[in-house]
């Protein structure tokens, strides 16, 4: 009986080895059923391990403005820059210019606060030392502070005090229509924050218009959004632009555009009230 097992078991294995040795022999790479990429197995580790919670795993749609959901937010604090250096164009007429914001949030209060600024004659208009002024909202009332006077917009009233305290970052450089994540992880100004990588088309700039034959490269970007706070902390874009007509600047200039954009103290409401002077 155990030679008749011993046999059965040695008939299995030749049967075995008979379909092995039947196999088309692999005589190249392209034989192999599925083929591991290096390029994606270097990739796949920092892409897993930094991969940011859903829904932001997937690609993300809703910063058209970078501003945008900070008002579901308690309370938080931004800077925004818009600066151009270069010449009018097809002129060598330099036409070096900025402006900057600072902004203030308190949710519960309904308050808001910007303190606002220009530097040359692209952005100043009839202003040729500059544009400034301070503006506040507090719930349905608006007060301007601008030239060492006050204006006020009361009961929702619109007018130039509500459209100076209502302006927003995204209203003076846009954001993204489409961005998705690139694998890298931080922490920046106080918030744990995912990179994100978006195509030059899907940038909206609403500050800069292309003139007949005028165009613009982006050089260099960075876009961090913070997922617990549902907000982009961090938007950083330099652009090289020809023949482009910047905010409401009457002639086309060709230069370097920079664009930077921070926000701090996510979830500290600020003590916000009516401007000094008003």
């Amino acid at each position: 009986m155990r030679s008749r097992i011993l046999l059965f078991a040695l008939l299995i294995v030749l049967v075995f080895v008979t379909a092995a040795c039947d196999r088309d022999e692999i005589d190249s790479p392209e034989d192999i059923p599925t083929r591991a990429s290096l390029d994606a197995l270097a990739s796949a580790i920092p892409l897993t391990q930094n991969a940011p919670p859903a829904p932001y795993n997937l690609p993300v749609t809703t910063f058209e403005r970078v501003d945008n959901r900070l008002n579901e937010l308690a309370g938080w604090r931004y800077t925004v820059l818009l600066q151009f250096n270069g010449v009018f164009a097809r002129t060598p007429r330099e036409a070096n210019a900025s402006a900057q914001a600072e902004v203030w949030f308190n949710q519960l209060a309904s308050a808001r606060r910007i303190t606002f600024s220009t530097i040359g004659e692209l952005f100043s208009g009839d202003a040729a030392d500059g544009l400034q002024y301070e503006a506040v909202r507090l719930g349905r009332d608006a007060f301007l502070v601008r030239d060492n006077a006050c204006s006020a917009d009361m009961n929702g009233e619109l007018g130039d005090a509500a459209a100076a305290a209502d302006l927003g970052a995204g209203s003076l450089i846009g954001g993204v229509r489409r961005a998705e994540a690139a694998g890298r992880r931080a922490t920046i100004n106080g918030q744990d924050v995912y990179a994100y990588q978006f195509a030059p088309e899907d940038l909206t700039l609403p500050a800069i218009r292309l003139a007949e034959g005028g165009r613009q490269t982006v050089t260099s970007s960075e876009l961090w959004i913070a997922p617990a706070a549902n907000a982009v902390v961090r938007f950083y874009v330099n652009l090289d632009v020809e023949n482009v007509i910047l905010l409401d600047s009457q002639l086309p200039v060709t230069g370097q555009v920079v664009i930077r954009y921070d926000l701090f103290d996510v979830g500290e409401a600020f003590n916000i009230s009516v401007p000094f002077g008003c």
